[in-house]
């Protein structure tokens, strides 16, 4: 009978972390979607993306970019979480992230992977450079529109009647 109350309350604590966490992960999503982040990522790049170039060398300006960055977008985060859920806490919620990595939607993980992993940050700017200078990638030219609905009147007829 003990057995079967450790393993209920181990499930209770175990749900009720995942909700926090799932909680934490849904205001993440509704953070970095906000018109506010989204200009302060936008006004940061602006600033430093003719710095980055896509080579394999790491330019030394690279490094107080990066913690220029962590330290502007990670406070930021951190301050409207702490706004939205009281009693947030930023070195419990990146332990927790660990445990819960494969859940989070690609987006999501991609954004806070900029924060510890400098290439993900550095392929950021490299892309938003190509972006900025007309060189992003172009996927019109592999679209073919193809009409659902075949008429079974010769085109001239099909036109007439349009």
């Amino acid at each position: 009978m003990e057995s079967l109350e450790e393993e209920n309350f181990a499930v209770s604590i175990s749900s009720t972390s995942d909700a926090e966490f799932d909680a934490v992960i849904g205001h993440i999503e509704n953070i970095i979607m906000d018109d506010e982040f989204q200009r302060l990522q936008r006004d940061f790049m602006d600033k430093y993306y003719c710095e980055f170039e896509d080579t394999e060398e790491n330019k030394l300006i690279y490094t107080p970019i990066f913690n220029e960055y962590i330290s502007l977008v990670e406070k930021y985060i951190e301050q409207q979480l702490i706004k939205r859920l009281p009693g947030f806490s930023m070195t419990s919620f990146t332990a927790s992230l660990q445990l819960h990595r494969e859940e989070i939607a690609g987006d999501i993980f991609d954004m806070l992977l900029t924060f510890t992993d400098f290439l993900a940050f550095k392929e950021m700017f490299i892309d938003y450079r190509a972006e900025k200078e007309g060189r992003g990638f172009d996927f019109s030219g592999g679209l073919v529109v193809t009409s659902l609905c075949k008429s079974s009147l010769p085109s001239s007829q099909n036109n007439a009647q349009h």
